[in-house]
């Protein structure tokens, strides 16, 4: 029986060399590839308009106002509220609209200086009743009454520093007696 198989061993050789070389028809209609087409979705591949950066106060100390600064929307050419966004990026969403001649507080910037983190009251004001005009023990997020956000620097024009609160008089006048 050994010695059948070795004489037809060469005579088999072949037919098993191309045993492995069948194709099998293509069903899928591909070129070649027996892997379905792979689809892509469309999403949105916005990473940042997810984003929220808080505003910062107190960035200059205890002894300064939490807000170092006061701004106005700038006068331009196209009529219409500038957006206050959740992040300083454009493509963050959203929180508001600051009209034209609305005032407000200039908390923080971004490290490129194009934009700020400000702080308004709802009608669109700086009011002191945000809590930003007097000094804070650290640095912190905004949390107060009034609502935040991030406007471009562009469209911002400085108005003046944040007045703070007059001092109560004691009744020394620290005049030497």
């Amino acid at each position: 029986m050994k010695a059948r198989i070795l004489l037809l061993a060469p005579l088999l050789a072949p037919l098993l060399a191309t045993a492995g070389c069948y194709d099998p028809p293509i069903a899928n209609g591909g070129y070649g590839s027996t892997t379905p087409r792979f689809e892509r979705v469309q999403q949105d591949n916005n990473l940042l308009a997810d984003s929220v950066v808080a505003v910062r106060i107190g960035e200059l100390g205890r002894n300064f106002a939490a807000c170092n600064a006061q701004g106005e929307v700038r006068e331009r050419a196209v009529d219409g509220p500038i957006p206050v966004r959740a992040a300083p990026y454009e493509q963050a969403q959203s929180k508001g609209q600051l009209p034209a001649g609305s005032s407000f507080f200039i908390c923080s910037r971004s490290h490129d200086q194009r934009w700020f983190g400000v702080v308004y009251d709802r009608s669109g004001r700086a009011a002191p009743a945000c809590g930003v005009s007097v000094p804070v023990a650290q640095r912190s997020d905004y949390s107060g009454p009034c609502d935040s956000g991030w406007v471009a620097s562009s469209q911002v024009r400085l108005a003046s520093g944040v007045q703070t609160p007059p001092v109560q008089a004691s009744g020394n006048s620290g005049e030497p007696k």
